[in-house]
């Protein structure tokens, strides 16, 4: 999958779709893996949002941008699009 923005919070007609094909493809509870690019300057904001989660975070070749991967314990598709949606509410954020 290509690195995407994330949609608008008010797109209800995309999270909606990303819903059911959650749904349709996870047995919850399940762990659930994210993973983000973003700005240097924007991860200590992104890190807040898997709090108390194990991340894994490298920075780019040049160090401009770092990417953070965490495997998290969603119980439902609900969850899993309040953390991208967290997650996209932070300027420069990228889901990978």
């Amino acid at each position: 999958m290509s690195p995407k923005r994330l949609p608008k919070e008010d797109s209800t007609a995309w999270w909606d779709n990303f819903r059911q094909l959650l749904d349709s493809t996870n047995d919850w509870p399940s762990k659930y893996l994210f993973k983000f690019v973003a700005p240097k300057q924007a991860v200590e904001e992104l890190k807040v949002v898997f709090e108390g989660q194990e991340m894994n975070i490298k920075a780019s070749s040049k160090g401009k941008y770092q990417s953070i991967t965490t495997r998290i314990l969603c119980k439902d598709a609900e969850d899993v699009i309040a953390i991208y949606k967290r997650a996209g509410a932070i300027e420069g954020v990228i889901s990978l």
